[in-house]
């Protein structure tokens, strides 16, 4: 489940990478690293799902609104693909890339 919240969270506009500087590309390949682990936590009940991750944002974006933007798309990719409740999302912002890519 991780591994959802881990993408969905990176497609977002405005998102730079997960903290850790774990881009999309590198979710499913970084499981296993402790940034990873550290950047993303899901906690699973029987029927409910709370996440918290820490993101690195790019300069010039909204924080309020992409946050609401990761938020959505985190739930509606795990409710979707699990059928589990999503109670939060929860998102602290790590930093803010200033650098073009």
């Amino acid at each position: 489940m991780a591994i959802i919240a881990g993408l969905a969270a990176t497609e977002v506009d405005g998102v730079d990478s997960m903290a850790g500087n774990i881009t999309n590309e590198l979710v499913g390949k970084a499981w296993n690293e402790e940034p990873f682990r550290k950047a993303l936590k899901v906690e699973v009940t029987e029927e409910h799902v709370s996440v918290n991750m820490a993101l690195n944002l790019k300069y010039g974006y909204s924080i309020p609104d992409v946050c609401e933007k990761v938020q959505e798309k985190v739930k509606n990719a795990i409710e979707n693909m699990t059928g589990l409740t999503v109670l939060d999302v929860n998102i602290k912002i790590a930093g803010v890339s200033l650098e073009e890519k």
